[in-house]
Formats: C-alpha cells, sequence, structure tokens
C-alpha cells in the first residue's frame, strides 16, 4: 500500500474537514428552501471516502454509489462548485440541475452515480466491472450500499455473477446502524453483514469505518485482488452517521447519548489528533486548514448562488433527438 505520510494525514484533514462542511452548509441553504427534494448527507462516514480513495489508481478506476452522494464524486476530482451548484438545480451542476441531491453523476471523473433505488447500483457496479474486464482495462470498480439494500435481492444474484466470472470489483456496504430509521438488528437474524459473502466463497470481512487507516488497508488488499484478476471482495464497512437518514428524518428510533458516544471516534478527530501527537502540524498550523476549508465552502455557495436556472427547453433536449420532433420546436435553430 501507498505509504501514509504526514502529507497523507494533512491532506485527509483538510479535505475531511471540507467534505463535513460542504454537507453542513448544505442542511443550511436545504432549511431555507435553496435545495429542494430529498437530502441525505456523509456527516461521520467520511474515513470510508478518505481510506478508499488512498487506494484507488484515480486515472482508471471507478465508484458507483446509493444516494447520499455528494462528497465522494468531490473525492474523485469533480469540482465541489459544479456539486453544490446541482443541488441547486442550476444549469453549472454536474447534470445542468437535472439530477439533483440524489444523482450526482461524473462519468468524467469516472463516478457514476448516485442512484435512488435501492439497491440499484449494485447490479450496475458488477456491470462497469464487467466492461472493464472485456475491454482489459485493468481497472476496479468500488460499488457502496448501505445495511438496507443489503437485504435486495440483487445482491445475491449480483454477488453469484460476479464470483462466476471473476470481476473487478469491490462490493462495500456501508453499515451506518439504520436503513432509514430501522436498526440492523431488527431486519434479519444476524447482525454481522460480511458473512453474506461466505456463502459465495468470497473474500469477505469487517473493517473500522470509522478510521481512514484501516479503510485504506482494506481496500488496498481488495483492489489489489480485483486487479490481480482473482475476481471480487465483499467489505463491511462500520461506520455512523451523526444525521438522519435524510433531513426530514426526526430520529425516534436513536437517543442523543448514542450518537455522542460515536462522535468521540470521529474521523476528523482521529486524523487531527495523530497530526497533533506526531507533530506533524501545529494548532495553529490546523486553525490555518480550517480558515481555507471555510473559504471554499463559501466559494462553493456564491457559485451556485450566482447561477442561473437551466433554461426549460433543456428538459426536452436530453431525452428527445429526433429531428422532427412534431410537439415543440425546442432547439434554437
Amino acid at each position: 500500500m501507498k505509504e501514509i505520510t504526514k502529507e497523507v494525514y494533512l491532506n485527509w484533514y483538510e479535505e475531511m474537514s471540507f467534505w463535513r462542511k460542504f454537507e453542513d452548509k448544505l442542511a443550511q441553504v436545504y432549511i431555507q428552501q435553496k435545495v429542494r427534494g430529498f437530502l441525505h448527507l456523509y456527516n461521520g462516514q467520511e474515513a470510508i471516502l478518505a481510506g478508499a480513495l488512498h487506494a484507488m489508481d484515480l486515472t482508471k478506476d471507478k465508484m458507483i454509489t446509493a444516494y447520499r452522494n455528494h462528497v465522494q464524486p468531490i473525492g474523485m476530482g469533480e469540482d465541489p462548485k459544479r456539486v453544490m451548484a446541482e443541488l441547486y438545480g442550476k444549469k453549472t451542476g454536474t447534470s445542468m440541475g437535472l439530477g439533483g441531491s440524489m444523482h450526482i453523476f461524473s462519468k468524467e471523473h469516472r463516478f457514476y452515480g448516485g442512484h435512488g433505488i435501492v439497491g440499484g447500483q449494485i447490479p450496475l457496479g458488477a456491470g462497469l466491472a464487467f466492461g472493464d474486464k472485456y475491454f482489459k482495462r485493468d481497472a476496479v470498480t468500488l460499488t457502496f450500499f448501505g445495511d438496507g439494500a443489503a437485504r435486495q435481492g440483487s445482491l445475491h444474484e449480483t454477488f453469484n455473477m460476479a464470483m462466476n466470472w471473476k470481476l473487478p470489483v469491490v462490493f462495500c456496504v456501508e453499515n451506518n446502524g439504520y436503513a432509514m430509521g430501522t436498526s440492523v438488528k431488527r431486519t434479519a437474524n444476524h447482525e454481522d453483514i460480511w458473512k453474506l459473502g461466505l456463502g459465495y466463497e468470497m473474500p469477505c470481512g469487517p473493517v473500522d469505518a470509522m478510521n481512514p487507516v484501516a479503510v485504506a488497508e482494506a481496500f488496498d488488499e481488495a483492489i489489489a485482488r480485483a486487479r490481480r484478476g482473482d475476481g471480487p471482495t465483499f467489505l463491511e464497512l462500520k461506520t455512523y452517521r451523526y444525521r438522519g437518514h435524510s433531513m426530514s428524518d426526526a430520529q425516534k428510533y436513536r437517543t442523543k447519548d448514542e450518537v455522542a458516544e460515536y462522535q468521540k471516534i470521529d474521523p476528523i478527530t482521529q486524523v487531527k489528533d495523530i497530526l497533533l501527537e506526531k507533530e506533524f502540524a501545529t494548532e495553529e498550523e490546523l486553525k490555518a486548514i480550517d480558515k481555507r476549508v471555510k473559504k471554499r465552502v463559501a466559494e462553493c455557495e456564491k457559485f451556485a448562488e450566482e447561477s442561473d436556472f437551466p433554461e426549460k427547453e433543456v428538459m426536452y433536449d436530453v431525452v428527445y433527438e429526433q429531428e422532427d420532433y412534431p410537439f415543440l420546436a425546442h432547439k434554437p435553430e
């Protein structure tokens, strides 16, 4: 695995802090009704993305996930200004404002969504991996889904095919404890989701996903296996979300004390503690990073606020291509 150096820790601290503050701003503007629809936030789960990116080859590897999907494309290289503009529904967004919160997409940076159908991205991730194997691209696809999606039948069909064809894919269940508001304990007669891989003789196991180092190590091994042609791995990333399933979640299924306990092992705090303990940075240097993060978020908000909404005709342009479309002259002559 690539060495986890002082620079890596500093980058993790800045990027995870930015992802957290970026979404804090989204929560704020959502309440102001500048962002509409649903809004599912990643707060608390940032170590997963930080560790995964460290193990990936961003020049060719791919990522696909569910609708908790704002910070992943940013990590993959997409401009965060465009991501925020997409949530605002603006024409400068990643999908011209037509995708919104749940459907961020960036083909250029190999981020394939943002899927609202629970578990719908699991077979799609295997399909991306199949394409890479077929065309000999030497790429690996990381396919993320939540603990609720692990109960979908499509997972079992996909696991069977992925193992049978030895597809270069890493299946990653982000187990944050609750499928919407339903505890993992209530959805099956077992709590170790990773054991589902055993039925397919797929390498599998749990990961402390509040620690980016543990995540990076697990992904490094899984990605290496996939790139060798040995097939998929199934990782259960044990994490926690501090906010509700979505902004409309009253969170009556858990206590504030439970959330506070997990905040004691916050991934950003863990990285900050290492930076200070190893004297990789001083308090003043970290404050400077915090200030820079705040400025970046403000720039994203300004960009989204000042961008224009797309013209109504765009809705037709992205659906119909025929020149003799008989109903509306929707394209300029």
